[in-house]
This record gives C-alpha cells, sequence and structure tokens, in this order.
C-alpha cells in the first residue's frame, strides 16, 4: 500500500512538471506569435511605402527622358537660365493696415 502511494505520488509530481513544462512552452509560442504579428504589419507598411517611393522615382525617370524634363531638372538643380531670359519676382499683394480704433477714456477727451 506505501509503495503504491509513492507510485502516485511520483507519477502526480511528474504530470504537474510536464503540465508546467506545456504552459511554458504555450507561452512562449504565443510571445512568438504576437511578435511576428506585429513584424508582419511593419513589413507591409514598408512595403507599400517602398511602392510608393518606386513609382515616384519611376515618374521622374519618365520626365527625365524627356528634352524637357532633363532642362527642369538642370534649372531647379543648378538654378540657371537660358540666354535672353529675365528673372521676373512675384510679390504678394500688400495688405492695409488695421484702423486702430482709440480707447474709450481718449474719446472721451476728444469730445471735449
Amino acid at each position: 500500500m506505501r509503495a503504491k502511494q509513492w507510485r502516485n505520488g511520483i507519477l502526480i509530481g511528474l504530470l504537474f512538471i510536464a503540465a508546467f513544462w506545456l504552459a511554458t512552452s504555450i507561452w512562449s509560442l504565443a510571445d512568438k506569435a504576437l511578435v511576428a504579428v506585429s513584424q508582419a504589419g511593419e513589413t507591409r507598411t514598408q512595403y507599400q511605402s517602398l511602392e510608393a517611393r518606386k513609382a515616384i522615382l519611376e515618374a521622374n525617370l519618365e520626365a527625365l527622358g524627356t528634352e524637357r524634363g532633363k532642362d527642369a531638372a538642370i534649372r531647379t538643380a543648378f538654378g540657371v537660365a537660358r540666354p535672353g531670359e529675365e528673372v521676373i519676382v512675384v510679390v504678394p499683394p500688400a495688405t492695409a493696415a488695421p484702423v486702430l480704433e482709440p480707447p474709450w477714456w481718449q474719446k472721451i477727451l476728444n469730445w471735449f
């Protein structure tokens, strides 16, 4: 009877150890799954931004393929102009000065 209790105790102990090991393994897998999901989202965002950048770069390459695009790129990069061209300066319209109303005490003094 005593030997059977020892065997049952050892068996229960082994089962507890196995259950603890399985629980920690499951917990570890859940953490890894969360990391994988977050990295997948970040990767998807990076991919979309790279695709947008690729489209912009392809459009720029297309523009540089034309004579007008090359001319515009050179003008922008080096600030040059063709012979005979003049500089045009666009000035914003002048704003009217706001009319300031005198304080109440000055109105009273002016009335006298």
